[in-house]
Order: C-alpha cells, then sequence, then structure tokens
C-alpha cells in the first residue's frame, strides 16, 4: 500500500468511534458504507413502506453498487459470516486431503519399465473394427447424426417452453437410479444436463451397437468399453453437476465433502495406492459373531478344504446328506449370512444333513495346484468323506457357479467310471457351456491371460482377491462403482451395514495353475461342452450323467447369464428341472422365502418331456411365482433324499470334530 493511501485510510478512521480492537465482533459487525446516511429520529408510529434514504448512485454505477459497502439490511448476519468461513475452510481441507491422498498414491505406482501391454482388452483393435464399418457404411452415420440433432431440436424447444412457463409433457424416459433425486427434474439446469447426456450418450451406444460386418466378440468388446467410458461421464459422478450432492455440500457447510476426501484417502491407503471403494461398513459384520454362525463341526480338514457338518435342527432327517461346493474364488458363507438369510440353517430346518465344503484362501505353496487336483482333492474326496461319516450310500450334491462347473466335470468322471456315489446334482447359476458366457468372455482374449500371468507371478503364484472383484465390479459399474463413488466421496455418506456386500470384499485369491486352466479351457475354448476335456485320462461328456439334475438361473445374472445357463443344462444325460429367479448371481439364489422377495418362473412341461431348443422357447410355457424358488426346490430334494432317519450329531460321526464352525479357512483374509 503506498504511503499516501495509507494516510487516506487512517485520516477515515478517524473520524469514526474508535473502538478497542479486543472488543470488536468482526464476524458480527456489518460492514460500514462509506458515506452513511444520516440517522433519523424514531417516530412513534413510523409510516409503513417508508424506505430509508439512499445515496443516489454515480453514473455507469448499478443501484447495488451504489456504496461501498452492501445496504446495511441485507448485510450477512454472523450465522452466515460463519457459515461462509466454515464453507471455505471445509473446501480447503477436503481439497488438501485429496491431493495428499493422490501424491501419496502415486508415489506407490510401481515404475514403468515397458513390460506390460498398454491394452490388455484389446479394446484399440475392437474401436477401430467398429471405426472401419461405420466410415464404409456413410449413410449410417448421416442418420444417426440426424437423429441426435433431432433429438437436441426436441430437447432445446421443450427446455424454452419450461423458460416461459409453458406447461410441459410428462416425463417418460425409462427410469435411471443416477437421477433418482427429484431435483434432476425440478432444476431447468440440472434437468438440461440429465437428458443432454442420456441423449448424447445412449446415442453413442446405439451407434456402436448398429454396426455389421465386424467379429462379435470385436463388437462385444467395443460395445461394452463404450459404455464404461459414458458411464464414467455421467453428470451425475461429478460434484459442480450434481444437485443432491451440491445440495449436501452446503447444508453441511463443506463437512460432507471434507468426510468424503478422508474417504477417499483412506480407500486409496487400503488399496495401497490403488483406490479400493468401499462398499460397506465392513466393521459391523464379523466372521463367527454375526455372520457364518449356523451351529456345527469341522469334521475333517485338508489341503484344499475344510469338510463342515451342521448340528441338526429336527429330530429327524432324510437319509441322503446334500454336500454343497461353493465357489473357490469366494468364501462358503454368502450361503450362511445371517439367521434369517442363511441358506444353510434354512436347509436344515428343512430336515436336511447339510454339509458344505470350506475351500482354502490359497497362498503361494499353492500356487501349482490343479483344476485336476480340485477335482480329485475337493468334489471325489469330499463325496467319499460324507459317506464315511454319514453311513449314507449316496449324497445329493450343489455346485454354485464355479463349484458347479467343477461340479459337473466330475459328475462326468464318475459316470466314466462306474461311480454312481452321488444321487443327485443341484446347479445355482452355473456354466458348463461358455459359449454365451456374457461379458467376463471380454475378460479372457490371449493378451489379457497373459497380463493375468504377469500380475501373478508378481504376487507369487496367485491371483490376488481383489483383482476379481474389479473385474466383476466393471460388470455393475453404476451399481458398484459409481453409486459407492458418489455416496461416498461427493456426498460424504456413511457407510451402511449390508451383509452380502461385507461377504463381497472379503476376497481370496487363486493359484495361477488353476485359474489359467480354467480361463482358457472353459472360457477360451469351451472344451467341455464340445467333448474336448481330458481329465485323468478320460474323456469328459456330461451326456453321460444320467442322474436327476436341477439347474437355477437368474435373469439379470451378468456373470452367468440365464441363456448361458439353459444352453449348460441341455448338456446331460438325464432328467433335467430348470427355474429362473428374479434378481442375478447373489440375491436370486440368497432369497429366503420369508422375504417375499422376487419372483421365479416355472415350466412343467419340459420338466415332463425334457428343456426345447431355446430359453426363448422355455419361457413361452413358464408360470411366475412370486417369492423365493427355495420351497419347490426343498420338494424336489426331498424326493431325491430317502426316508426320514434319526438326526445326525457333527460329534458322533466317524470323525473327530476339529473345531467349531464356521472353521478356519474361511477366517483366512487375503
Amino acid at each position: 500500500m503506498t504511503e499516501k493511501a495509507t494516510e487516506k485510510t487512517v485520516s477515515k478512521a478517524k473520524t469514526r468511534k474508535a473502538v478497542p480492537p479486543k472488543k470488536r465482533d468482526v464476524a458480527a459487525e456489518a460492514p460500514a458504507p462509506v458515506k452513511a446516511p444520516p440517522p433519523k429520529k424514531p417516530a412513534a408510529k413510523p409510516a409503513p413502506k417508508a424506505a430509508p434514504p439512499v445515496e443516489k448512485p454515480a453514473a455507469g454505477r448499478s443501484q447495488h453498487n451504489a456504496h461501498a459497502g452492501p445496504d446495511p439490511e441485507r448485510a450477512f448476519d454472523a450465522e452466515q459470516m460463519k457459515a461462509m468461513e466454515d464453507l471455505s475452510i471445509n473446501l480447503a481441507k477436503a481439497a488438501i486431503t485429496a491431493q495428499t491422498a493422490l501424491a501419496t498414491a502415486v508415489l506407490k505406482q510401481p515404475d514403468f519399465n515397458g513390460g506390460t501391454n498398454g491394452d490388455p482388452f484389446q479394446v484399440g483393435p475392437a474401436m477401430t473394427s467398429v471405426m472401419t464399418s461405420l466410415a464404409q457404411n456413410p449413410e449410417k452415420v448421416i442418420e444417426a447424426q440426424t437423429d441426435l440433432m433431432t433429438g437436441y431440436m426436441s430437447l432445446w424447444a421443450e427446455m424454452t417452453r419450461r423458460t416461459l412457463g409453458v406447461e410441459t409433457e410428462e416425463d417418460t424416459s425409462p427410469r435411471d437410479k443416477r437421477f433418482a433425486d427429484p431435483r434432476w427434474q425440478q432444476n431447468l439446469v440440472f434437468d438440461m444436463m440429465r437428458k443432454s447426456y442420456l441423449l448424447s450418450s445412449t446415442w453413442l451406444n446405439n451407434l456402436v451397437s448398429s454396426v455389421e460386418g465386424v467379429d462379435p466378440l470385436h463388437k462385444r468388446r467395443a460395445e461394452f468399453f463404450t459404455k464404461l467410458v459414458t458411464d464414467a461421464f455421467s453428470p451425475s459422478n461429478f460434484l459442480l453437476s450434481n444437485p443432491a450432492a451440491l445440495d449436501t455440500l452446503i447444508a453441511s457447510n463443506g463437512e460432507s465433502l471434507v468426510k468424503g476426501m478422508q474417504k477417499f484417502a483412506d480407500d486409496l491407503a487400503r488399496g495401497d495406492g490403488k483406490l479400493k471403494i468401499s462398499q460397506a461398513d465392513y466393521a459391523h459384520f464379523k466372521v463367527g459373531e454375526n455372520v457364518a454362525t449356523t451351529p456345527g463341526k469341522v469334521v475333517w480338514r485338508g489341503p484344499l478344504f475344510e469338510l463342515l457338518q451342521f448340528n441338526p435342527t429336527t429330530d429327524e432327517v432324510r437319509e441322503t446328506p446334500l454336500l454343497i461346493f461353493p465357489p473357490w474364488i469366494n468364501k462358503y458363507y454368502i450361503l450362511d449370512l445371517q439367521s434369517k438369510n442363511s441358506l444353510i440353517k434354512w436347509l436344515t430346518d428343512q430336515g436336511f444333513s447339510v454339509f458344505v465344503v470350506s475351500w482354502v484362501n490359497p497362498g503361494a505353496e499353492l500356487k501349482d495346484v490343479t483344476f485336476e487336483d480340485y477335482m480329485f482333492g475337493g468334489i471325489h474326496k469330499a463325496v467319499s468323506l460324507v459317506r464315511e461319516q454319514t453311513g449314507a450310500p449316496k449324497v445329493n450334491t450343489v455346485g454354485y457357479c464355479i463349484g458347479g462347473t467343477l461340479l459337473g466335470v466330475a459328475l462326468a468322471h464318475m459316470a466314466a467310471k462306474g461311480d454312481d456315489s452321488v444321487s443327485s446334482a443341484t446347479f445355482f447359476t452355473a456354466q458348463h457351456d461358455f459359449s454365451e458366457a456374457g461379458d467376463l468372455l471380454l475378460f479372457t482374449n490371449e493378451s489379457w491371460l497373459k497380463e493375468l500371468e504377469r500380475q501373478m507371478d508378481a504376487a507369487g503364484g496367485v491371483l490376488p482377491g481383489a483383482a476379481m472383484a474389479d473385474t466383476f465390479n466393471s460388470l455393475r459399474a453404476n451399481d458398484l462403482v459409481w453409486s459407492f463413488f458418489v455416496n461416498n466421496y461427493l456426498m460424504g455418506k456413511d457407510l451402511t451395514a449390508f451383509d452380502l456386500l461385507c461377504w463381497n470384499a472379503d476376497q481370496t485369491r487363486m493359484p495361477k495353475a488353476l485359474h489359467m486352466y480354467y480361463l482358457r479351457k472353459f472360457y477360451n475354448e469351451n472344451a467341455l461342452s464340445q467333448g474336448k476335456l481330458t481329465i485323468g485320462g478320460v474323456d469328459i461328456d456330461l451326456k453321460n450323467v444320467k442322474i436327476p439334475v436341477f439347474e437355477q438361473s437368474g435373469r439379470e445374472d451378468h456373470i452367468a447369464p440365464p441363456g448361458s445357463v439353459f444352453k449348460s443344462a441341455r448338456l446331460f444325460g438325464g432328467p433335467v428341472t430348470f427355474v429362473m429367479a428374479g434378481s442375478g448371481h447373489i440375491a436370486g439364489v440368497v432369497n429366503p422365502p420369508a422375504a417375499q422377495k422376487y419372483q421365479h418362473w416355472i415350466n412343467e412341461l419340459s420338466n415332463a418331456r425334457g428343456l426345447p431348443e431355446t430359453l426363448e422357447a422355455w419361457q413361452k410355457d413358464a408360470v411366475e411365482h412370486k417369492g423365493s424358488w427355495w420351497e419347490y426346490w426343498a420338494q424336489w430334494l426331498h424326493d431325491k433324499s430317502g426316508p426320514m432317519v434319526a438326526a445326525r450329531d457333527p460329534s458322533k460321526g466317524k470323525f473327530k470334530p476339529d473345531m467349531d464352525a464356521p472353521g478356519s479357512y474361511v477366517m483366512v483374509k487375503s
């Protein structure tokens, strides 16, 4: 400040009443104007609508800026000033937290040495094929551009009518959870953002889907990654274009963003430099305390699994015990979350002797175990152990997802060897024909498999559990990635205590030899359905499996699509009962009758005559039933389980119990 300016300021200050600095409340004191109007004597009855004297604005100045300071009637009060200060401070805190977290994450990234494939999913070649096809069909591009411009003209006309207060037609666009908050439609600006985004993203996705004459897998890959990109650029994913997040920011004076950026920093730290988005309050659920609590015993432990036998809850049980093989890429307690939604607890209440294989969470010492090892040391071994423990001549089996794939192979091997130890088989969302295996096929090209091998070698010969979780999350990015990104980081919401998502985060590792064989032989080559799979010197043919089969699929399953499960069901040589449940890969299975959620479809005609050639043909005669399919399956299972016998106590079988359920393997964290 110049000397003259300083003197001028001091001179003006002298004309005002001096106030001791220590006694001033700056936050509460409104700024004084340069020339305040003279005070008026208060009238006994002030005239209504009397306006205070206002200095006439100088030429070229607006009425609002007539005074050097704000109008006293419009000045912020102490509470508003405090709110602004808090907001400013919190925005600074949030920025510093995010910058520090990102800087730390950058330092943790490995140095690039040029050894990795920059495009392991082969998105580049796929998009090149699509763009080449479009270039060869300019009329398609022109038509698409015309449709886009027509859509924008309609949108601009609608926004103009709304601006003028003209009533517009009701919004009939499909429901989108990203824009469920009413403020997206109530506010003209945000409604414009929403509709223009949906218009553009739908146009681009449809354009890619419309190409012809390209390799189907290339087209599918281009569609998948185009949707990933358009989903990522949704205005709901950004603070300044999300009205709900902005309202939360203002209402909390910025505390929501501070909280969100701390969650962001915590998730980066938890992922050791890679963002590992939290999906639930993981501290709320503890295995063996409030999940995986159905009483039972570990009656046998081996290098690949623990065998759990659960306590009966009825005086009598069916003679034929039930043995469940969950997927080895997850922990078994998805079927035993809480008592209210535990399939295992429900089955014991129906009078079944229930056994479950709890797979080991493998470390580097098991990197060389094979698919064949899991079949002989897993399926065959567990069936033999259950027969010994109970004295039953046969067992009924269940295979969930990849556990079902392994079970199917083992059953074909048993059939070829004349082994009739298994009485029936149930498959939960399991695939044996992988020709329609959904978007996971996009992650199994040879380029990506080599990248997976590199990751496994770097991790000591096992695939880290988070790697598969990231893949599965990407299949439903809006639900499993972006919704949590918005709620956790932009809005700072507290995580919910959701048992299923806590289980989903409790990942397991996978041995290199086993996992690479599975991806190459089943996804890449589809060897099982084509009769080109040989295990233990035996050619595997599912037509040799003549035992009764129950196949359950999920209508919205992204991992094992219902069409893929249906084609798999047709491979078996015996009677097959096919059921399609509402919801997806997990919620479609874990749906207790008491919840009265979703629905399921049954086709009694196909149960009697055999499955038709296509899922669409099956659906024509299928009848919808409200609620869970568990009771329908339980009746089917009762018919395959022999007479009632005295309930079996796990402590009184052939094997001496080692410890209480849920055992030790399920406790190992990745």
